[in-house]
Parts: C-alpha cells; structure tokens; sequence
C-alpha cells in the first residue's frame, strides 16, 4: 500500500514545482565564473576545477545581432511560467553510486509531455545514469537543466554488458531544446583510454594504447533548433560532443576538458548538420577541439579557444572512396595553443565531392606545430595507397593569422592531390614566427593553387597560379 501512495504522489509531486525555479525559455547571456567545487561519487573524489581566469587574450565576445524591434502590443503578453521535474522527484538519489537512470527516464516522458518544461538536475547531487536515449518529439519550450554533476558508470568494468558502448546520452528527434547549467557533466574516460585497442601519445613522447570501442558522451541526432549553452563537460571516452544529421543549432559558453594525451576525445563534432554556431567556449583535449565532417553546410565558429589538443579541423573526408561535401565554414577571432594542429583540411586519397567557402579571419595562434595545413594524403598509418581521385579543396582564405609555431615543422603545408589539386587558396596578413628556435623559411606546396595578397612571414611563394584545366567539368567534384 505504501508503495501504490508513493507511485500516486510522484506526477503530483512534479506537478507541484510548475511555475518555481528556472525559466524554460533559453537566454543567451555570459555566466559568471564558476568557483572550484568538488563531488564525491562512485567510490571516488571528483574535482571539478573552474574555468581558466581570462588572460585577456581571449578576443571580445561578439554582440548579438540588432534589428527591428516591433511595437509593443497594447496587451502585453507574458511568458508561460514553466513546470519543474526535479529528477528527486522520480526517485533520483544523487549519491554518485545509486543507479539513477529510471528516475530520469521517467522525468523526461514528463516534461517532454509538457509546454515550458524543465527536467532539473539538482546542486547538491552526483547523478549517474547508463546509456540513454531521450527521445522526441516534444512540446516546445523544453530545457534539460544540468546543475549538480550527471555521470556516466566509471568505466568499461562497470558499463552495463548490455548498453551500447558507442554512445552514453543521445538527444533524438527533438524540436526545440535546450541543454544548459551550471552544472558538470563528467565522462569518467581515463580507464576507456587505457583500453588495448589504438595507439595514442604518452608522457615524454611514448606511444600507449588506447580505446577503440569507447562512447561518445553526448550526441544530437536527426534534431533541429538546439541550443547547448553555460555546461562544463569533462573527461570523455571518445567525443564530448557529436551533432549528426542536425540543423539551427547554437553551442554557447562551454568549458571542455580532458587530458592531452586522451586519445579521440574531439571537442564537438559536427556532421550532416547545417546552421551551425559554436560561440565563446573553451576547449582542451587530446583530439581536434573542432571538428566538421562531411555534409556540414553553414558552420560559424566565433571567440574559440582551443588547446592543448589538435586544433580546428575539417575532416577527415572521403575515407574509403566516398564522396564528403561541406561548404561555407568560418572560423573568426580564435586563439590556438600548445597544438599538435592549428587549422587544418584533411582528405583521404580516393575520395570525391568538395570542400569550398572555407574563411579563417582572425587566429592567434602560441606554440602550434603546424599552423597552416591542408593534407590531401591523410592516412592514419602511412601504408595506404596512391589514388587518382580525392576530394576538391577549393575557396579557401586566410586572413589575419598570427602568432607562433613549433619550429620542428614548417608552419605552412600544402599537400594536395596530383590530379585534384587545392585551387583559390587566398593568403592575407599572414605572420608566423618561431615559438623558440630559427626561423623555418620554407613553406611546403605541392599542387596548390592561389595568391599571396599581402606580404607573409614565411614568404608563400610555393602558390601557382591559375586554375588547372583538368578540374573543368569534373562530375566527381560536384556536390549539391
């Protein structure tokens, strides 16, 4: 009988926090530093260190666009007060062990069912759940609120034999979401890069083994008008962030970290997604801290920090003889740091389609082994073989890129195909000097196309000029 009362007073319970505590509309606005916290959970003390103090080189946050405001009608209308489900309310325990993943499935079917609603993650609770999809569609106004710590089970020895070790919390078939907090989602990653599946780098310039089949903590699927703002996401096994088949989404203010040599923990990625902004976060990892797959179109990247970690990459595309398109990317007042990569294009021999209306404008780079990069030849073990196609590069500019490389390499490479060269590369302001060390004069061309508009450091004089004839009419080049 006792259990019957609890299971009639749960809805009640949700009910009873509508229209208290968070609003279910998204705002998009800078949040104050986080102070240093810590969680206990799973048996084990958890940090969570605040963002970096702003050193002031992190460039200026743009201001959002003005435009006509309409006249105020006579009666103004006021927003819905919104609906709280508090994952406590639905038997979340929050103690960092209790295995709290029913509770939140069923505060999701709750407020996905309601207009303006916010599924809650408490302050003052470590919430652990295993894998999930929350799936749509929903009404609209929806806000998933993480403010105390949602986790993953520590490691492969604890994931569920029956969950898919591919992927932890997937969004699926949502209109109109927000995912925000002040809160930490935390991966628990380090025993999935130790697993003896891929080599990674470790410490003193060793090379260790790494995972192969390890979860992406957070995906986006086949979902349109998201935003993801204000979070604080940690220690991923593989991506932190992936958006796949998406469209109209606004990433905003995040702080992504895991370790340098973490291996495959790419910052976000995004794929077969269009109308992309990824604005003022911060991202340290042991993998790309940006990176566009194929079928991404219209992706604005602004006020990024990146690294350690591999850089803004776009790529890789075409493995396996496919065709990858993506167009108009830009990427404009970043800064790059202590990279293995600074801005890079990367293909597979053998590959078809195009990658055009790329704009760099803007990067600071300190430390970067190679700054410039577009490699045509990309090949993850050096063994692979000589092909006749590859996929177009195209319309690609640099403006504005200053600051330091890693003088083991030139900071400058151009590495494209014989028979589809990289053509309209377009150089502006470049200037890039050692971090320490002489200078290395000798930027590297191999079947690039393009102009050198204002006088750089190192001189590209490595350009041609032109367009070759052999790329006219070439279907294989062609995307939508």
């Amino acid at each position: 009988m006792g259990i019957a009362i609890r299971l009639l007073f749960l809805p009640l319970m949700a009910v009873a926090f509508c229209g208290y505590g968070v609003w279910g509309r998204s705002h998009f606005h800078k949040k104050p530093p986080r102070g240093v916290g810590r969680h206990r959970g799973g048996g084990k003390e958890r940090s969570v260190v605040s963002s970096p103090a702003d050193d002031g080189t992190r460039p200026v946050e743009p201001q959002p666009p003005t435009g006509t405001v309409p006249s105020d009608p006579a009666t103004p209308v006021q927003p819905a007060e919104p609906c709280v489900f508090d994952v406590r309310a639905y038997g979340a325990v929050g103690d960092g062990t209790t295995d709290d993943t029913q509770a939140f499935r069923e505060a999701w079917r709750a407020a996905c069912a309601s207009n303006s609603a916010v599924l809650l993650v408490p302050s003052d609770g470590t919430f652990t759940i295993t894998t999930t999809t929350f799936s749509g569609p929903c009404k609209p106004g929806l806000v998933f609120q993480v403010d105390g710590v949602l986790m993953p089970p520590d490691g492969p020895d604890c994931w569920p034999p029956s969950d898919n070790r591919r992927q932890w919390v997937v969004f699926s078939n949502i209109d109109g979401m927000t995912l925000r907090g002040a809160g930490t989602i935390e991966g628990n990653g380090e025993d999935w890069w130790n697993l003896p599946c891929k080599p990674h780098r470790g410490p003193n310039g060793s090379t260790l083994r790494g995972p192969c089949d390890s979860p992406t903590l957070l995906r986006f699927f086949m979902s349109r008008n998201l935003v993801v703002e204000g979070l604080r996401v940690e220690n991923s096994p593989e991506f932190h962030f992936r958006f796949d088949g998406c469209s109209d989404v606004r990433v905003d203010g995040l702080y992504i970290s895991s370790p340098a040599n973490s291996p495959n923990t790419d910052g976000i990625h995004v794929e077969n997604t269009e109308r992309v902004g990824i604005y003022n976060s911060r991202i340290s990892n042991g993998d790309d801290c940006i990176s566009i797959g194929t079928g991404s179109y219209d992706v604005d990247i602004q006020n990024i920090t990146c690294g350690p970690g591999h850089g803004i990459s776009i790529g890789s595309l075409g493995v396996h003889n496919s065709q990858a398109c993506v167009a108009n990317v830009t990427v404009r007042n970043a800064v790059i740091r202590n990279s293995d990569n600074g801005l890079r294009i990367k293909t597979w021999q053998g590959g078809m389609g195009a990658v055009s209306g790329i704009a760099f404008d803007t990067v600071a780079m300190e430390n970067v082994r190679n700054c410039i990069i577009v490699d045509q030849y990309y090949c993850l073990d050096k063994r692979c073989m000589n092909q006749s196609t590859a996929v177009h590069v195209t319309d690609v500019s640099y403006a504005n890129v200053r600051g330091s490389y890693d003088a083991r390499s030139a900071p400058i490479h151009f590495a494209c195909s014989d028979t589809v060269p990289c053509t309209n590369i377009t150089m502006s302001e470049v200037e890039l000097l050692p971090f320490s060390g002489e200078l290395v004069d000798d930027p590297f061309c191999w079947s690039a196309y393009g102009t050198q508009q204002t006088p750089t450091i190192p001189p590209i004089t490595c350009l041609q000029d032109g367009l070759p004839e052999a790329l006219l009419d070439n279907p294989d080049l062609r995307c939508r």
